[in-house]
């Protein structure tokens, strides 16, 4: 055997890894992307991390419990998140991000001063920046420095099997051609999703198939080919995290703690279309269907202000992106908006923030009214990872389609089927990260109760 454990994917696989090395297992991480470090979905997110009864909460004061997170995810999903992996990643969500901080050396901080759609707690803790390239560089450091893990890229994994010693095979294709089957004692499949490829898109996730992908080119469907290949079962393949604001211009995430804040997003012409305060994952489609593809978040000094911890909107407002105006019509004119129409849609939402009117589409949370100077920013929709994937058990073990684990196989992140449910309403900020990360994390623990 050359190892304990193959992960394949270097992003949140590496927290499996990690883990691995700490409860004394040998691992090799392979990687399909030399350029990892700046192109895959970690790096892309906003490192943004749900832990449910941490003690970065409990020193803020925050009262909240694994059981509360989960009632927060059945309530978004409608109780259709697979009940073993939402159970088990609230269950370790705390001790994840301590373990980050207290093992990886991340400095951890709970982003206290952040709502977001369908969490009854402020429970997301991330980095200074808050950005997923702060985090992955962060475990990727871990990882080079530790003695007991070796990092292979580029090289994809392609295949697993069992060699004659009855251990897990792992095929490696290197870019030249040349593969390579090194035996181990299991394999982490740790790739992402397939949100890069178009025809397993369009096959299962129809409504946003004609969308801009944001996310890793390698997220090709690899584990779900290789698990499939094995006999694994596969669940939620219509789960997906799409997102309602990216700049059409800079191509860089707008936060949705801009609508969290009392922002609106309206179409071409300065309407809005729903309650922005639901989830920008499932506002991706309903932005889809507006005339254009397109529309803008327009929000006030006040929002800008607050939202500029984020590296994500700072570097948009730097890309000149946003358009400014003293007054609603000078906003219109800048935009080609409607100025009859997005003053009449701000007037509105200004009443609903004074509780002197209920909103049409039954938004109840608006922060305050816009003040000027006003401003605005054009935005796409855009599909940011899928969400189903593998079935696997609480301890991340692929099953196959009786419910039996494939010995030696474990998946995580957009591998594996996650706890969103289906379609993209179930996605809840922090869905992407915990079971990259979590998962991961839990796996390694298994492999080494199991040893």
């Amino acid at each position: 055997m050359d190892v304990d454990l193959v992960v394949a994917g270097a992003g949140g696989g590496l927290a499996g890894a990690l883990r691995a090395a700490q409860l004394g297992m040998d691992v090799l991480v392979v990687e399909a992307d030399e350029h990892h470090l700046r192109s895959n979905n970690t790096s892309m997110s906003t490192a943004m991390i749900p832990g449910a009864g941490s003690r970065y909460q409990r020193a803020a004061g925050i009262d909240d419990s694994p059981e509360r997170f989960l009632t927060d995810i059945a309530a978004k999903t409608r109780g259709q998140a697979d009940p073993r992996v939402a159970t088990a990643l609230a269950t370790v969500s705390a001790q994840l991000v301590e373990w980050l901080a207290d093992h990886v050396g991340m400095p951890i901080e709970l982003a206290g001063d952040v709502d977001y759609p369908g969490h009854s707690a402020r429970r997301m803790h991330t980095l200074p920046g808050r950005h997923g390239s702060v985090l992955l560089q962060g475990l990727a450091d871990a990882v080079r420095t530790h003695d007991r893990i070796d990092l292979l890229a580029p090289a994809r994994l392609v295949a697993v099997g069992t060699d004659r010693a009855g251990d897990r095979s792992a095929v490696v294709e290197y870019p030249d051609g040349r593969h390579e089957e090194i035996s181990a004692r299991a394999v982490l499949l740790a790739t992402n999703g397939f949100g890069a490829d178009p025809d397993l898109v369009r096959s299962h996730l129809p409504e946003i198939a004609d969308v801009d992908y944001h996310g890793s080119a390698q997220s090709r469907g690899d584990a779900l080919r290789i698990g499939e290949s094995l006999g694994a079962a596969t669940g939620c393949l219509d789960a997906y995290q799409g997102h309602a604001a990216v700049s059409a211009a800079a191509r860089t995430l707008v936060t949705w703690t801009t609508v969290m804040q009392g922002a609106l997003v309206v179409d071409r012409e300065g309407r809005r279309f729903g309650d922005e305060t639901v989830g920008y994952s499932e506002y991706a489609a309903l932005l889809a269907a507006r005339p254009g593809r397109c529309g803008w978040i327009v929000l006030d000094e006040r929002i800008n202000e607050l939202c500029r911890s984020f590296t994500d909107f700072r570097d948009v407002v730097d890309s000149g992106a946003v358009r400014t105006a003293d007054t609603l019509g000078e906003l219109a004119e800048r935009t080609g908006m409607s100025a009859s129409v997005l003053t009449a849609e701000v007037t509105t939402i200004a009443a609903v923030a004074r509780g002197e009117a209920l909103d049409k589409y039954g938004r109840t949370h608006v922060a305050a009214p816009l003040a000027p100077p006003y401003h605005a920013v054009e935005v796409v929709p855009a599909l940011f990872h899928t969400q189903g994937g593998l079935l696997v058990d609480q301890h991340a073990q692929v099953l196959d389609t009786g419910g039996a684990p494939l010995g030696g196989l474990y998946a995580s992140g957009g591998a594996a089927v996650g706890m969103s449910g289906h379609g993209a309403a179930g996605y809840l900020a922090g869905n992407g990260l915990l079971p990259a990360l979590g998962l991961a994390h839990l796996a390694a623990d298994h492999l080494a109760a199991t040893a």
